[in-house]
């Protein structure tokens, strides 16, 4: 392509002619063989120190155009490229077509998915085969904010059983009044290596950990419900953290439901029984505490409907229980009294000094 720039006929000096080189064709380009544009002459005003004429933005627009496709054709073939690549690591699955030349069906891709699927969720991947070597360990990967997936919800509870059976084994070999046997007794006892044992150990910790990061939400969920009872709410987190691992010990992959659901009941039933036996300073029986929340309820019932407070043969009437049981659960879950507390609400007088002068007015 060349361009010729022309003197204006306005001026006494004629301006030499001056030609371009054509630009580089572009080889990849299949569809534009020959980029021809005509001569461009300008004959319009030129710039103050020099008078000449400027190139017309036609030949602008075809020079952006030919860089354009260069640009293009190299993002083609990085494609290419990156396609190639990635079918040989396998991460592309390619179908070849039948030998009677029809179509490609798309049934066979959704049934292998289904089937990984299927695998997945019935955790069909066998993890007790792992613990057969010696040399194979559970990979831990880095907790996440959610929860666990099936797989590793399956590998951590076999940690988990795997823990507590040596630790039960451990126990056993110890009697009262001896010491603590050591690893390679414990190692011996258990019929694995001193390497292995500590191996397993290790795992067992690590899955602790992990399963309690994981599900600390639920526990707290759980927890924020029992507030008020006795327990700070830190101590209730940490008593549903213990619930928590022993259904984890417990947990069977095999049945199909999540660990959540399942220990669920766990992390509750470890908090409720908390509260009946830490939340007073005098502990009472697990049968008087249900009863005394079937009383916590029916007074409250009882005092909506008769705008007063219930009277205990009326509570009891209600539970079909005798008025004897209502009033021994009553007065025996009285909050206890500080010795060292006001006597009454007026006065700098403690209980203790106002019961040691009534017992000596007494005398």
């Amino acid at each position: 392509m060349a361009i010729t720039i022309c003197s204006s006929p306005t001026h006494s000096p004629t301006l030499p002619t001056v030609s371009l080189p054509l630009l580089p064709a572009v080889s990849t380009l299949k569809t534009l063989h020959s980029l021809q544009p005509p001569t461009i002459s300008t004959s319009s005003s030129f710039s103050s120190k020099f008078n000449l004429g400027l190139v017309s933005d036609d030949a602008v627009v075809i020079a952006n155009a030919a860089e354009a496709v260069a640009l293009a054709s190299a993002g083609v073939q990085a494609a290419r490229d990156a396609l190639s690549s990635a079918s040989a690591t396998g991460d592309i699955l390619v179908y070849e077509e039948s030998e009677n030349g029809s179509e490609r069906d798309g049934s066979n891709v959704v049934g292998v998915r289904r089937r990984k699927r299927r695998k997945r969720r019935k955790g069909s991947e066998s993890t007790e085969e792992n613990w057969e070597g010696e040399d194979q360990q559970v990979l831990f990967r880095s907790a996440k904010a959610g929860y666990l997936t099936r797989k590793e919800e399956a590998e951590l509870s076999m940690c988990l059983k795997e823990g507590a059976r040596l630790e039960a084994a451990r126990r056993r070999m110890t009697e009262p009044g001896e010491c603590e046997p050591t690893s390679n007794q414990w190692a011996k006892t258990v019929g694995l290596k001193r390497r292995s044992l500590d191996r397993k150990l290790c795992n067992g910790r690590e899955a602790r950990e992990r399963i309690t990061r994981s599900y600390r939400r639920l526990i707290v969920s759980i927890a924020t419900g029992y507030q008020g009872k006795g327990l700070s709410l830190q101590d209730l987190i940490q008593e549903g953290s213990i619930g928590l691992l022993r259904g984890a010990e417990r947990f069977d992959p095999e049945r199909g439901y999540k660990l959540s659901t399942y220990a669920y009941w766990w992390i509750r039933q470890a908090i409720i029984r908390a509260i009946e036996k830490k939340s007073r300073v005098v502990r009472l029986p697990g049968s008087m505490c249900e009863m005394l929340a079937k009383i916590a309820e029916a007074n409250n019932v009882l005092s909506k409907r008769l705008r007063r407070f219930p009277t205990y043969d009326e509570i009891a009437e209600v539970l079909n229980v005798h008025v004897s049981t209502v009033k021994l659960v009553s007065d025996r879950s009285r909050p206890p009294i500080s010795l060292d507390g006001a006597a009454t609400d007026q006065g700098f007088m403690t209980l203790q000094v106002f019961l040691l002068n009534y017992y000596f007015y007494l005398l």
